[in-house]
């Protein structure tokens, strides 16, 4: 199917394309697609004049959090700022090693209800062709080791103490990941208003 009439504009952090197909008879499809190296949302879907008309819409906005191991602080970050960023930007997470997903940051975090427990623990390099446009780094040796992909990009740094290492059990234990929990929280909602504000 080629279009007929395409037209790209600006908003203020989502572009929207929309296209015209004159084959297509049938409105109101809502999935989603790949976009070169966005994901895009059919968001409207009608028919005017017996042409389809649908609207693209893509992040302008792609946010990186960078750990050492992808398992803990930087999935609360994650999935907080999925949270305070949705519908804006498009967030991921990795790190400089691949720890696993830590079932303590899984569960502080379903406390909290935001569910984390379907993210993988990835490596930086899977996500260098990505337009990472904000890198947030939340430790030390991620900044230290963080590899050059994004030259352009707006990076920004804030350690917060990794829980996984403190030599706890029981209740304390989950105290010390609420407490990071709590204090990455503040910190993402600051930041999420900060990169679209």
């Amino acid at each position: 199917m080629t279009p007929i009439i395409s037209r790209e504009s600006e908003k203020i952090f989502i572009y929207e394309l929309e296209i015209v197909y004159p084959e297509i008879q049938e409105a109101d499809h809502h999935y989603s697609v790949d976009y070169g190296t966005s994901t895009c949302f059919w968001i409207r879907s009608e028919i005017h004049d017996h042409q389809h008309h649908l609207v693209i819409r893509m992040s302008a906005i792609h946010v990186l959090v960078l750990c050492t191991g992808n398992s803990c602080r930087s999935q609360m970050a994650h999935g907080y700022l999925k949270q305070f960023l949705a519908g804006r930007a498009e967030v991921y997470s990795a790190g400089v090693e691949r720890h696993g997903l830590n079932p303590f940051a899984v569960q502080v975090m379903m406390e909290d209800g935001v569910d984390i427990s379907g993210h993988t623990s990835n490596l930086v390099d899977e996500y260098a062709k990505l337009p990472i446009t904000h890198l947030l780094t939340v430790c030390d040796h991620a900044q230290e080791s963080c590899p050059v992909f994004w030259g352009d990009c707006k990076r920004t740094h804030h350690s917060f103490n990794d829980p996984s290492k403190l030599a706890l059990e029981g209740e304390d234990r989950l105290n010390a990941f609420r407490k990071t929990r709590d204090e990455i929280k503040a910190f993402c909602r600051d930041y999420a208003e900060e990169i679209t504000g």
